[in-house]
């Protein structure tokens, strides 16, 4: 089995104490990322309220799976915000897109998608805020394609790289089965996404009010084996997974403890073949991130 290269990184620690706490859970982490059988692991861990932040394999790049999915929800708000569209606005529900290789059709396979109502609607229009949460809650494919036809995959990269996650690629849409099979995927490391989500939490990746309605979509997502089954019951988490076969799984989130500061957690898994370890691994992070900076 092959073991991920650690590449570790501890920075901001405003005190001793600090430092003591966040020097164990980087060696807590690093041993459990060893028992498992991936050929990659990235985290990255941010306090809101100290700035502390960890970093395992945070540059690591990734196929983003549909975690990608932010960036392309953060920009139709700004551009709800400048006043492009109106989430109001309503789109024709197809499936038919452009491989970004050569423009050649291609449609999405309802099986291979995590939510199957969108494909009953062809031919119906459908108001971008349903489009928004069906891509985000239950990480619907199709609506994601229909609103990146929309604003744009190279106009959601620039947004992204302006917000700090300076080395996210969004180039396409899902299933754009050329692309893959050319290595010109959507990637993601766990820094960028950290980056996104922190932006989201404190107000700057759109307006107020507009980053308080992409937190409350994200609160409410319907997959919750990763970073949410970590952490004690009821705990307010607004994340995003993502997931490709037996190639990633990843969560990120923003974690709101019933006390203290929110933290940033993200955590991102290569080659783990089995869902159950994947899920595990996840998880376990979560759990020990939150006894470490909660306790």
């Amino acid at each position: 089995m092959t073991r991920p290269f650690l590449a570790l990184f501890v920075a901001l620690l405003p005190s001793i104490g600090a430092a003591q706490g966040l020097d164990s859970l980087l060696a807590r982490i690093a041993a459990r990322i060893a028992q498992a059988p991936a050929t990659a692991v990235g985290v990255y861990f941010r306090d809101l309220g100290s700035g502390d932040t960890l970093l395992v394999n945070g540059n690591a790049r990734f196929h983003a799976a549909s975690t990608m999915k932010v960036p392309v929800m953060i920009q139709l708000f700004r551009d709800r915000d400048a006043g492009r569209l109106s989430l109001n606005d309503s789109m024709v529900v197809r499936n038919e897109f452009r491989s970004i290789v050569d423009s050649s059709p291609y449609s999405l396979d309802q099986a291979d998608d995590s939510d199957s109502t969108l494909y009953q609607m062809e031919g119906r229009r459908i108001p971008i805020q349903r489009l928004i949460e069906l891509m985000e809650t239950v990480s619907s494919n199709l609506a994601t394609n229909i609103l990146i036809d929309r604003v744009g995959a190279p106009r959601a990269n620039a947004t992204a790289h302006a917000l700090g996650a300076d080395s996210i690629l969004v180039l396409r849409g899902v299933e754009d089965g050329k692309a893959y099979r050319a290595g010109r995927n959507n990637t993601t490391t766990a820094r960028d996404l950290g980056m996104l989500l922190a932006a989201l939490a404190q107000g700057r990746a759109a307006s107020a009010a507009s980053c308080d309605s992409m937190l409350a979509i994200l609160g409410r997502q319907h997959f919750s084996e990763g970073i949410p089954a970590g952490l004690p019951a009821g705990t307010r988490v607004e994340h995003k997974t993502g997931w490709v076969g037996a190639v990633v799984y990843h969560d990120a989130a923003i974690v709101r403890p019933a006390t203290g500061a929110p933290y940033v957690l993200v955590v991102l898994t290569g080659g783990i073949k089995e869902d159950r370890e994947a899920y595990d691994l996840v998880a376990d992070i979560s759990e020990m991130v939150y006894s470490t900076v909660r306790k």
